[in-house]
């Protein structure tokens, strides 16, 4: 009996080679743990795409530091140089065939060991040409090698599992040794050393050199052999199929999956950008247009085509990875140092990781600062994913950041192109071009940065857009499947804060440059706390349009969810709507609350001059149990994830005080210690004999971090509001049918403020909410259906604290409605009269009239407008707004008022 095969030992040299190149490869914990599994079940197969010795060198490192099933077989490879000198090597030098690597391969499944596979050897200039390999096939038991290079091995395979009953498994696996996409077009370079995506031996070295330090491994899903053969017997029972039907299959199988986990890390095929404009200019529906805009005339045609170009080049983007490594390099000496850390969602990155292998994805970030461009391309650079191409406003590609961006993967994007057909339909066909070959994308739905941090209301311009190239883009065959990405990206403290709080206040806005980035780079070394990224669940077109027509099955028509690409013109409108709004949803939802959130909510929502250190401790915890109760995700830095499902998160009451250090070094909050003399210039530190002060000019800076967190009171709020209030009520309580009333008004006053449920009614989130709100001990029903607020304890301040979360909004709109008095003497533009209440609010916060400073805010004013002309407050003509005919007295003016005080 022949002795079992040993796995081959390094000799000195390679051992070296081993640790000095092969540690840095990053390893996918699911991988080790899907080998793992695999061996627990039978016998394990390394498979790999293509002949390569760098490979099998770094995959025998991997399993030895791993303790995962060692090699005991690699097909082709003359392994003499894993032997020391004097033990073997000549072996290297005997006659060796295919017939006798099968043999050894059947030997080492037959004692249940672990081999590698190639599958296929990339082509050279030195090999037979095709009819040469097909002559020799015909002649040969095994093909003359070539590109088929796996086809004995795998008819061996499947032999060794009819004669075993532990099952074979073929695990997929493929190293990425550079991560620069492959090229539609070869060239001379490629035909002597083989293409990026098969390298022969000179290149495979070269890439490995090059990018040693970046490798990546990725595996894909295991496939059964014993599995696969019963399957197929129970297909096909008369007649079986063939092994070499089988081979096929199978090849095909692996292949298709080597292929998914590779294009994961690369992406898609990168084209020339002469022939990228080429495809773009002519797609049949830019050319449509082309010729309705021309009519006849050939000239004018050929004129509207230059422009089209023209357009695409202002456009389009640049993807160059060189400059993607240059951002990243330039952002670990500025944007990186600027935070003490990154959180980020390993599951939800996981999760998209895996979708982007077969789907193509639509990422849809908040939109809170300028860091939001760089963060996502750094993250996935970094979690070796292809880099997105991201939607920028044309405002970011003055010199020298446009061309950093457009290299990097942006592309530009003028803020409103209404009225100009010609450059929607190029914005249309790019689109589309990007989705037929394969790239993520990325774009803001809000349309502009939030000055406030909450979500801006999405703006469905773009966003039709990208669903029409999308439909278009999944109805060929083979196409890929579109899902959208909702993102939330949180900051503890947004860098822009400064420019926002100038803003808000009524300051005109800065034009954008890098200069403003730099200079804080410069001066703010970890000075805005940590950063966290969320992913929200995939979206898909059919799972959204399956969401209508399950609240409208009367009215589906034609719009059914396997037909998404026939929608009538009214269904599309509501499906990209209800899209857009499903995303700001979802963002909500995923937020996270971090301390910096936490510890402004806790001390804005605190009616008192200033609060004791052990006061705010308890006030942020019970803050945090509420959003406990909601299910709200918690940074790892706030609390600690416990291990058990379904477990509270810990607080960190360590992280309430480096939040407060945050907000000190900003000036945000004051720190006193009772007790100090006057005038002492000892600067006291946040603690837990510390009292807290927040000046009247820092509660707008505070305001942004607290309104991270608003969507989660925001239903509870609307009924706290009036509740607490206590203008309708009784000796035995509140009517039912009033509170809905009020909160229904309150609901429809602050659409444009905040985003409520996009998927129940507005009775069904009322009805829902106060029976929460019952079970949870904070209001009280009576036999005859009154409703009581909790007289005291913890349910109490719970209503009392939805209350104030939103008191500063309810004070800002009765500050617009003040101010509407100045239309008494006739129309005002829009920007005029939004400045009269600013001074307005002003006066009123200095004469005591309304309690909190961040109430005087343009956003808030500008929402209140707009919500006053739905309400019939006010009138828009020639663009201006006027007083309609029933409020044009002072009298009426004051009633608007009265009536939005009474919430107060």
């Amino acid at each position: 009996m022949k002795p079992t095969p040993s796995s081959y030992e390094p000799n000195p040299v390679l051992a070296w080679i081993y640790h000095r190149f092969f540690e840095k490869i990053g390893v996918d914990e699911a991988w080790a743990d899907r080998v793992r599994e695999a061996k627990a079940r039978g016998t394990v197969v390394y498979v790999l795409r293509n002949l390569s010795f760098v490979d099998f060198l770094a995959l025998d490192y991997l399993t030895k530091r791993l303790l995962l099933p060692q090699v005991r077989f690699a097909n082709d490879l003359g392994l003499w140089v894993f032997e020391p000198m004097g033990r073997g090597w000549l072996s290297a030098f005997k006659p060796r065939s295919d017939l006798d690597d099968v043999a050894r391969l059947r030997r080492v499944l037959g004692e249940g060991l672990s081999a590698v596979l190639f599958l296929k050897r990339p082509p050279s200039l030195l090999e037979p040409s095709a009819i040469a390999r097909q002559r020799s096939a015909a002649t040969t038991a095994l093909p003359l090698r070539g590109k088929t290079e796996g086809d004995a091995y795998l008819r061996a395979i499947l032999e060794a599992q009819r004669q075993q009953s532990p099952p074979i498994l073929l695990v997929p696996q493929v190293f990425v040794w550079t991560r620069n996409p492959d090229a539609r077009q070869h060239n001379a370079i490629d035909a002597l050393f083989g293409p990026r995506e098969w390298p022969g031996k000179i290149r495979t070295v070269m890439q490995f050199l090059a990018n040693w330090r970046y490798v990546t491994l990725r595996a894909g899903e295991p496939v059964d052999v014993s599995a696969l053969l019963a399957q197929q017997a129970r297909e096909h029972a008369e007649p079986p199929p063939t092994d070499e039907v089988l081979v096929r299959r199978l090849t095909y199988t692996l292949l298709r999956r080597l292929e998914r986990e590779r294009r994961g890390v690369v992406g898609p095929a990168k084209k020339a950008t002469d022939r990228m404009r080429e495809q773009v200019v002519r797609s049949p529906r830019l050319q449509k247009i082309i010729r309705d805009m021309a009519g006849e005339g050939e000239t004018e045609r050929r004129v509207l085509g230059f422009r089209a170009l023209a357009m695409l080049r202002e456009m389009e983007t640049e993807v160059d990875p060189n400059a993607v490594r240059a951002l990243d390099a330039v952002c670990d000496q500025t944007i990186a140092r600027m935070y003490t850390g990154f959180e980020i969602d390993t599951q939800g990155l996981a999760r998209l990781r895996e979708a982007a292998k077969d789907k193509t994805l639509v990422l849809l970030p908040s939109h809170k600062s300028h860091v939001d461009y760089i963060i996502l391309t750094r993250l996935f650079f970094r979690s070796n994913m292809p880099v997105p191409l991201v939607a920028a406003g044309d405002n970011l590609a003055f010199f020298p950041l446009g061309s950093v961006l457009r290299h990097a993967g942006a592309f530009f994007i003028r803020r409103s192109f209404r009225g100009d057909r010609l450059y929607g339909a190029v914005v249309d066909a790019y689109m589309r071009r990007l989705f037929l070959d394969g790239w993520t994308l990325e774009f803001f739905l809000e349309g502009g940065r939030s000055r406030t941090g909450k979500l801006l209301p999405p703006k469905l311009g773009l966003l039709s857009i990208v669903v029409d190239a999308a439909v278009g883009a999944q109805e060929g065959s083979g196409a890929r499947k579109v899902v959208f990405c909702p993102i939330s990206i949180g900051y503890e403290r947004i860098v822009e804060e400064r420019a926002y709080v100038r803003e808000v206040t009524g300051g005109e806005k800065e034009k954008e440059d890098a200069r403003g980035l730099l200079r804080a780079a410069e001066t703010a070394l970890g000075r805005y706390g940590r950063l966290n990224v969320q992913f929200g669940e995939l979206l898909s077109l059919e799972g959204v349009l399956a969401e209508i027509e399950r609240e409208n099955p009367t009215r589906s028509g034609s719009g059914s969810t396997s037909s998404v690409g026939k929608l009538t013109p009214a269904r599309r409108r509501a499906l990209v709507s209800r899209l857009a709004y499903r995303v700001m949803n979802e963002i909500n939802r995923v937020t996270a609350v971090t301390p910096g959130a936490l510890v402004a909510t806790a001390l804005l929502t605190h009616k008192k001059r200033g609060i004791a250190h052990s006061d705010l401790v308890l006030a942020c915890d019970r803050i945090a149990r509420i959003l406990v109760g909601y299910k709200a995700r918690f940074t790892p830095s706030l609390a600690h994830t416990p291990t058990s499902p379904g477990a509270t998160p810990v607080l960190r009451h360590d992280a309430i005080r480096e939040a407060c250090e945050l907000f000190v070094r900003a000036g945000h909050i004051e720190v006193h210690r009772p007790g100090d003399p006057v005038g002492d210039k000892r600067k006291p530190h946040p603690g837990p004999d510390a009292f807290y002060v927040v000046p009247d000019v820092a509660r707008l800076s505070l305001d942004i971090a607290k309104n991270l967190l608003l969507h989660f009171f925001v239903s509870r709020a609307m009924i706290a509001t009036p509740l607490m209030a206590k203008s309708g009520a009784s000796a035995d309580g509140y009517d039912y049918a009033w509170i809905a009333d009020r909160a229904q008004v309150l609901s429809r006053l602050f659409k444009y403020e905040v985003q409520f449920r996009a998927d129940a009614t507005f009775e069904t989130i009322f009805t829902e909410t106060l029976s929460a709100m019952e079970a949870d001990g904070e209001i009280t029903r009576s036999a005859s259906g009154r409703v009581n607020v909790a007289t005291s304890g913890e349910g109490h301040e719970r209503v009392a604290l939805y209350a104030r979360m939103v008191r500063n909004l309810v004070e800002g709109y009765v500050v617009a409605a003040r101010s509407l008095a100045a239309l008494l003497k006739g129309p005002l533009a829009p920007k005029d009269l939004a400045k009269r209440a600013m001074a307005v609010g002003e006066r009123m916060f200095l004469a005591g009239e309304i309690e909190s400073r961040e109430a005087v805010s343009r956003p808030v004013v500008d929402n209140a407008l707009v919500a006053f002309v739905d309400l019939g407050y006010l009138d828009r003509k020639d663009g201006k707004y006027i007083l309609p005919e029933s409020y044009a007295t002072s009298e009426a003016v004051h009633t608007v008022e009265v009536r939005i005080a009474s919430y107060l």
